[in-house]
């Protein structure tokens, strides 16, 4: 782990002595820094993302919990019903410059009252997501401080508010919106091994070495970041630090903003370790956590295309036992369905995605999406495949509504069809969702 270290803060330092200093606007710059020459101290901002999800609740048909409400089918973050109205996210924010007259010192700070994973595990109902400061001395090295989205997988370092679909790809969702626990959920008890606190929501809190530089019509960012690894609202729980790593190079067609149109390429890189007890003994350790991944976008007049491959290594989120809502008692009385985490296996997902603007206000959308979890234990594998149609339509800028359909499957690929792992995923309903964004 001190090998990785120093080797992603040597990089961010190479990287910073040639990389001239740009405003052009990328994800990194957006959250991250102040419009050039804006002298704005505090711009109050945020939006409200009001929704209505529903699947036909279908029970579990095998296993200790048969008969009962299936987790897969039943409405996050609560999982109490299977068609829901909720505020999915409420959020106001604060950002600008702390000193306008250079531009060398920025801020940016986000609140969420949302219902969502964040507000429902933390305590509390109004949950601090974003407080960083930006210091823009040094040219081509930006330092971020404090906690923020650390630089990663394209559909976790997007603004939420931008985003093409209601529900991230099963790979993001599982791989990357990662749950923090204090038990691998073996031991089969009265314990349902609930999450110590929020999802991480793609964000961590440490330090950041960014920038972006042109080469003709291409922009090209890097960033290096050192953090906690244990999400937000906390501190570290063990002595390591999780490294991160991301470069992305974009081909700049016209606009600038986050509708800017251009094809971008990017990779990037994390890791770290957690600390989990596991085993009939429930013993303490400390296990590694890498995640990866490559990806690509475009956008261009009225097309929009996206693809990405995402592979993580250690603390896989395996679900509640047999499907069943974790908290739930079993038919014979004698345990409830736990969280579950696999420290030592594998995990990998894509999703490709189109879109296409009908009519200037119109735009129709289409995802396929498929994540591959526990691949190194045949009784634990699982393969999730969605197709998700949408169409998302912009009264204005600011006031947008979306309308996805998900076709939903999943198996146990190496057990036979009727083993009652493949009789549980039988029974995975599709998802209809409806949402409605509103930003100021």
């Amino acid at each position: 782990m001190r090998k990785t270290t120093r080797i992603a803060l040597g990089a961010g330092v190479a990287l910073a002595l040639v990389a001239p200093q740009t405003y052009a606007a990328n994800w990194l710059a957006l959250q991250g820094t102040e419009p050039a020459g804006s002298s704005t101290r505090a711009k109050l901002w945020g939006f409200v993302q009001p929704e209505f999800l529903s699947t036909d609740g279908t029970r579990l048909a095998a296993g200790p919990f048969a008969g009962q409400p299936a987790s897969f089918n039943q409405i996050p973050p609560t999982l109490d019903e299977h068609a829901e109205f909720l505020i999915r996210r409420a959020r106001v924010g604060l950002r600008g410059n702390v000193l306008p007259q250079d531009g060398t010192l920025n801020y940016f700070l986000l609140l969420d009252a949302g219902d969502n994973g964040i507000t429902r595990y933390s305590g509390g109902r109004i949950k601090l997501t974003d407080a960083s400061v930006t210091l823009n001395h040094f040219p081509g090295a930006r330092i971020r401080v404090g906690q923020f989205k650390y630089p990663g997988a394209e559909e976790g370092l997007m603004a939420i508010q931008y985003y093409d679909y209601i529900n991230f790809s099963n790979a993001t969702n599982v791989l990357l919106q990662e749950r923090f626990f204090d038990s691998d959920g073996s031991v089969s008890s009265l314990d349902e091994n609930a999450p110590n606190g929020a999802v991480g929501a793609f964000r961590d809190i440490g330090v950041q070495l960014f920038d972006a530089f042109t080469a003709g019509d291409w922009e090209h960012s890097y960033a290096a970041m050192l953090g906690n690894g244990n999400g937000i609202l906390r501190g570290d729980d063990n002595s390591a630090k999780d490294v991160y790593l991301y470069w992305a190079s974009e081909r700049v067609f016209a606009g600038k903003g986050p509708r800017r149109q251009g094809w971008k390429l990017l990779a990037w890189h994390q890791q770290g370790e957690r600390t989990l007890a596991t085993g009939a003994a429930q013993t303490a350790g400390d296990f590694d956590r890498t995640c990866w991944g490559v990806g690509t976008t475009l956008r261009k007049d009225k097309y929009r295309a996206a693809a990405e491959y995402i592979r993580a290594d250690g603390m896989i989120f395996n679900g509640s036992d047999g499907g069943a809502v974790p908290g739930a008692l079993n038919t014979a009385g004698t345990a409830v369905a736990s969280w579950n985490v696999l420290p030592n296996d594998e995990a990998d997902g894509w999703y490709v995605d189109v879109g296409y603007k009908v009519l200037p206000a119109l735009e129709l959308d289409l995802r396929y999406d498929t994540l591959n979890r526990a691949t190194q234990t045949a009784a634990e594998e699982r393969q999730f495949t969605t197709w998700t149609t949408g169409a998302q339509y912009a009264f204005t800028e600011r006031v947008r509504v979306m309308i996805n359909y998900e076709f939903r499957d999943a198996e146990a690929p190496r057990l036979a069809g009727s083993d009652v792992p493949n009789q549980i995923l039988d029974g995975l309903d599709d998802l209809t969702s409806a949402q409605l964004l509103v930003s100021f």
